[in-house]
């Protein structure tokens, strides 16, 4: 993930551009999810970014902890009332955050800011090394949008206002995407754009197996919709087998 995409001036505006994510309909059902999968034991999300998960579920009395890489991200999280949750500023894929947690979760597709195969299934490695035996590791992600793509297009709309247009374009070849945000707000226009690597459910349980997890949920949403072949985006859920060490 490359932290020069989410800096001082992205990190100031992220909660603003992302006011639709915080809505109660959209938050609420996120944390209860997550609330029932930690239990009574800790939490660490991964790309904890300013906190919009993590300080919720942290006021429902669950020790929430967070590894982030942007700086910028972090101090915003940090200025934020309330903010009792400890950050370590490093990579999702390596660094440690002290102790072990019954659940580790990365939200809002998190998981494609990784750009390479490699970084993802380090990405599940890091995760299963800070579970407890029996502990969970959520992801909500993208199903990638490919049966919507016409044939020989490279690019397609995710939205369209008044003063927000987005569009994804595709690098078939290479399982890449690069979503392009362009905002007018008060007549001045911006331009932000991020590269990801869209990933399949398939090819996340592979990665989940090579981490010693196994499949244990998988929903359409955070209300627990069942997830089907239409369904475009997933929550999934794997756990950590009980008593036993990850094999690295």
């Amino acid at each position: 993930m490359d932290a020069d995409v989410w800096n001082e001036q992205v990190a100031q505006g992220y909660d603003e551009s992302s006011a639709h994510m915080y809505a109660p309909e959209v938050l609420g059902p996120t944390v209860d999810f997550l609330e029932r999968r930690a239990g009574q034991g800790p939490a660490l999300e991964f790309a904890v970014g300013t906190g919009r998960v993590a300080l919720p579920l942290s006021a429902r009395g669950v020790r929430v902890a967070g590894i982030e890489k942007s700086e910028p991200m972090a101090r915003e999280l940090g200025k934020k009332p309330g903010a009792d949750v400890v950050v370590t500023v490093g990579d999702m894929t390596t660094s440690r955050s002290p102790g072990t947690f019954n659940l580790v979760y990365l939200v809002y597709n998190a998981i494609t800011c990784l750009l390479s195969q490699d970084e993802q299934v380090a990405c599940f490695r890091n995760a299963a090394k800070h579970l407890e035996p029996g502990g969970r590791f959520v992801i909500e992600v993208f199903v990638p949008e490919l049966q919507r793509l016409p044939p020989g297009e490279t690019a397609r709309p995710f939205l369209i206002g008044e003063q927000h247009v987005g569009f994804d374009t595709y690098d078939l070849i290479n399982q890449q995407l690069v979503s392009h945000h362009y905002t007018i707000v008060d007549g001045r226009g911006s331009t932000f754009l991020s590269p990801h690597r869209y990933v399949w459910p398939s090819e996340l349980d592979l990665m989940a197996k090579l981490a010693d997890l196994e499949l244990s949920e998988r929903w359409a949403d955070w209300n627990e919709a069942p997830f089907t072949a239409s369904s475009r985006s997933h929550v999934s859920v794997w756990r950590k087998p009980p008593h036993r060490s990850a094999p690295f």
